[in-house]
This record gives C-alpha cells, structure tokens and sequence, in this order.
C-alpha cells in the first residue's frame, strides 16, 4: 500500500471528515495551533536569544530556562496535536507536498539540536554556574535552534501555497 493510499485512508477516518467538512472545526483548530505556536516558539526564541548572549545577559541562563521551559514544553504539546488533527483533515495533499517534507525535516533537526542541547550540553557544570557568558556550544545550540524553528515555520506558511 501507498503513502497516498494511506493517507486517503486516514482522510475517511470520522474525526478527520468532520475537520475537513466542519465550517469552524479546522479554522479553530489552526487558530489553537498558531497559539501554540506563538507561546511556544516565542518563549523559545527568548531562551535561545539568551543562550546566545543576545538578551537578558544578567540572569543567568539555567533561571530563563526553568521559568520558560514548562511553557515551552506547554506550547509545543498543543502545537503537535492540533497539527496531527490539521494533518488528519488533509492527509493526501500534505504526503505528497514537498514543503511538508522539508517542515518535518527541519522538525526533526530542530528537535535533534534540543535534545543535544539538553542531553550534553546543558549537563555541563559551565552552563549551571550561572556564567554570563555561556560555552560557544550552548551559544551554537541557541543559534542552530533559532535557525531551524525559523525554517520550520516558513515551510509550514508555504504549505497553502506550495502544494
């Protein structure tokens, strides 16, 4: 069986009709995800700009990162299940769309990049000790995560257009 025919199937599921023949079901659950999106990635742009040296320089980095990390965590639960209902609801068209391929492409670096982060880099004493400036590797971390979060929501607004 194909990815396609997969995904046809997956289309006639209840749940993902009534996305997609709902007036108000996939627009509210796009609006959900694009909150998502904004506490979850907004907050994360605040911890990595810090990270890098660009903002907040007098706290120290592991007080940004606990006060925003539930947050974020918060932000991207929401994000990953309104997706999985948005991509329920259009299956077919997003398997075959090269720009959803890249999005989740650019997903799995960004998310191979923070568990690097957390896994290694921030298990370091250096980045505990409350430096004001941070190790170059957290600093490439931050700036790797800016990058690929970005890239990550530029594939997904292409989405509508490109497929």
């Amino acid at each position: 069986m194909s990815l396609i025919a997969i995904a046809e199937r997956i289309e006639q599921w209840p749940l993902a009709m009534y996305i997609a023949e709902s007036r108000y079901a996939f627009p509210l659950i796009e609006g959900v995800h694009l909150i998502g999106l904004s506490i979850a990635v907004g907050l994360l742009f605040i911890t990595d700009l810090r990270l890098a040296g660009v903002v907040l320089k007098r706290l120290p980095a592991v007080q940004v990162l606990h006060q925003l990390r539930p947050w974020v965590l918060g932000g991207f639960v929401v994000i990953f299940i309104t997706g999985g209902l948005l991509f329920l609801a259009s299956a077919s068209s997003l398997v075959s769309s090269a720009v959803f391929a890249w999005k989740l492409l650019f997903i799995v670096l960004a998310g191979l990049n923070a568990a690097y982060f957390e896994f290694v880099i921030a298990r370091k004493t250096e980045v505990h000790d409350g430096q004001v400036v941070l190790p170059h590797a957290a600093r490439y971390a931050a700036i790797a995560s800016l990058g690929l979060w970005s890239v990550v929501i530029v594939c997904g607004r292409m989405i509508p257009y490109l497929s």
